[in-house]
This record gives C-alpha cells, structure tokens and sequence, in this order.
C-alpha cells in the first residue's frame, strides 16, 4: 500500500521559525480548493522556516549527495473539514533548496513550488547553554539570510499555545495546475522549542515572494521560536475527489 508507506524520510532538525502577521485576503489566491484559512485567535500568520534535512531517504533509498542539505520555505496554516474530522495542514508559497533533483522530485510528485538556490547554514554555541542559527542563501546577486539566536533549555509546548498551532500540523496541501488539490500527510515526534530572544529576516521580499508579501514580512516577527526537529515521514500525496473540495 503506497499510502502507508513513507515515500520519503529524513530528519529535520534545527527549524528556526519567524511568523508573521498577515492580511488574509493576499494568500486566498495560494488557498487549494477544499481547504480553508486556519487563524490563530483571529490573527492570519505565515511563517518563514530554515532547518536541516538530514539522512533523507526516498522509497528507503539515499541518494548521492542528497542526504544532508538546508531548506528555507514560506508557508501559511488551513484546515480542512474530512470524513474523519478537521485535517489542520500547511500550505507552501515557495521553497528553497540547493539541490536540484530535491526540487525536480517535491515539483513532480507533490506539485510544490521548489527553486533552487546556492545556500548554507552556520549553526554555533557561543555559550554553553547558547544556539547562534543561521540560514543564508543567494537570489538574483543578493545574499539573503534567517538568523536567530536562542539560549537555556529547551521545552515541551503548551497545549493551546501559538507555538503548538504552528508546528503541530501533520497534513500538506498543493494546488496543482490541473485545478486538483493533493493531500499528503507527515508524521512527526512532538517538538521541543526555545524561544528566540534575537530573530532577524534578511530578504528581498518583493523579488523572492511578490510585493504583497513586503509589509508582513518586512515588519518584526510577531514570535519566532526554535525546533529541535525529529525524524519525519512524508507520504504520497492523494488528489482529493471533486465533493472533498467544495
């Protein structure tokens, strides 16, 4: 059964999240048939989230010189009302990876928006119980980069908190051109997190995500948090059928 076998695994593992405020009528053209905006206490968030993917294997196979790469995305949170109940997903603006066969493969099988980008990652411990994170890449001549720093010990979650709502989504939705929506589910261990107590996004905005994503994304995050990550199983997507995406 292709549905109950990880099409791909690896480990993600130091996500570094900066959110966003953002006016919900400009991701509504992103939103795939089926699905809807997910709020937070009424507050429309995206985020922007560089980590690790490492070990990564598909159908159990490492390929060469793909195990261990960076990835930066820009995703904003929909729900989606299913047989079994309410499916709370993500849905992805755009990706970046420095590894062109990653993004031939996500661009194939899952229909996500995957650009590949020179990229790198510097991850350092000033201090005994300090995380200096950053993630660079290079776009049109410019450098761009995600940077944050975190300090003392990680923790659980809380239940109900904005920490939870961003990282507990297990479902993935892609528009694909055909006017189809595919769902694919990922599994992954509960994270811990450290909030960051200096987060800072270096980006072209306009030029990487469009004008309308300027004033939410130039402005402060409104949180931004570090993961410790997991390893992670993402399955083959399924269209879903015309009566699951009214």
């Amino acid at each position: 059964n292709n549905l109950a076998t990880p099409f791909l695994t690896a480990q993600w593992r130091y996500l570094a999240m900066l959110n966003f405020e953002i006016e919900p009528s400009v991701l509504v053209p992103y939103l795939p048939a089926g699905s809807e905006l997910d709020d937070w206490h009424g507050r429309t968030l995206v985020s922007v989230v560089g980590f690790r993917f490492l070990d990564t294997r598909v159908c159990g196979w490492a390929i060469p010189f793909h195990r261990d790469f960076d990835e930066v995305n820009l995703r904003f949170y929909v729900r989606r009302n299913a047989a079994d109940g309410w499916r709370r997903g993500v849905v992805f603006i755009k990706e970046l990876a420095p590894r062109r066969a990653v993004a031939w493969v996500a661009r194939v099988i899952y229909g996500e928006n995957y650009v590949t980008l020179p990229m790198g990652h510097d991850i350092q411990r000033p201090t005994d119980d300090g995380l200096d994170v950053c993630y660079r890449w290079r776009f049109e001549g410019r450098e761009n980069s995600l940077k944050m720093s975190v300090h003392g010990e990680s923790r659980e979650t809380e239940p109900g908190s904005e920490e939870e709502f961003i990282t507990e989504h297990y479902w993935g939705y892609t528009h694909r051109r055909s006017g189809r929506t595919v769902e694919y589910r990922i599994d992954h261990a509960r994270w811990r997190i450290w909030t960051a107590n200096d987060a800072r996004l270096d980006c072209d905005v306009a030029r990487l995500y469009g004008s309308l994503f300027v004033k939410s994304l130039d402005a402060p995050p409104v949180s931004a948090f570090l993961a410790d990550g997991s390893e992670v199983s993402v399955y083959r997507g399924t269209s879903l059928a015309n009566e699951d995406r009214r």
